[in-house]
């Protein structure tokens, strides 16, 4: 990976805005929290696991995340981000539940255990076609949660949508004992890394 900084040729270009191949509003949020003004824009990838195939999650955050990036819709700003997350334990990806009973085995699965996410990313700078991709791991211990705790949390419709059933941001937070890593990798977007990678595709943030 070349830094364009250090080139000497040109300054980096001041970053205002991005497309966002996501629906996410928390991967919204965290770009907007950068000071980014940020474009929704639809992505046709599909990215179901195929059936049968035991894939490293590692690898298929990343194969997500660009296979978002890649099928994103033309318009919007020349900067595009698309990332994927997902949560393992035991050797086993889990997603999103795909009902409030699959989120309450999730649920019971992680409690009082510790568990990893990972969080793929691709940045393509589709002026260029210059891309910076990577993958940013975290460790998330749990408390231990009750059968009543677990219920409660799910019927409040948090967990339906997020990888793992839980959302770090939200209620989620209750049940987290402690983090090796980076937050906002739990999140769903690990900015330090998302800097670093715009910085490399020569634009600057402060």
């Amino acid at each position: 990976m070349t830094d364009v900084r250090t080139r000497g040729r040109h300054a980096p270009a001041r970053l205002q805005s991005v497309a966002l191949a996501s629906i996410s509003p928390r991967r919204r949020f965290l770009l907007e929290t950068l000071g980014l003004d940020v474009v929704i824009v639809a992505s046709s990838y599909d990215e179901q696991q195929p059936a049968g195939e035991r894939i490293d999650p590692v690898e298929l955050v990343q194969t997500h995340a660009v296979g978002k990036a890649l099928a994103a819709a033309p318009h919007g700003p020349p900067v595009l981000v698309a990332a994927d997350t997902i949560v393992a334990l035991d050797g086993e990806m889990l997603g999103k539940p795909r009902d409030v009973n699959a989120a309450r085995a999730m649920l019971a699965r992680l409690s009082g255990r510790t568990h990893t996410v990972h969080t793929g990313f691709a940045v393509i700078d589709r002026r260029t076609q210059r891309r910076e991709t990577g993958v940013e791991s975290a460790r998330v211990t749990f408390l231990p949660m009750s059968d009543d705790e677990i219920a409660r949390y799910v019927a409040t419709g948090e967990p339906l949508d997020k990888a793992g059933a839980y959302g770090i941001q939200g209620r989620g937070a209750l049940f987290v004992a402690s983090i090796a890593g980076d937050f906002y990798t739990v999140m769903g977007l690990p900015l330090a890394r998302l800097g670093r990678a715009f910085a490399s595709l020569g634009y600057e943030l402060l």
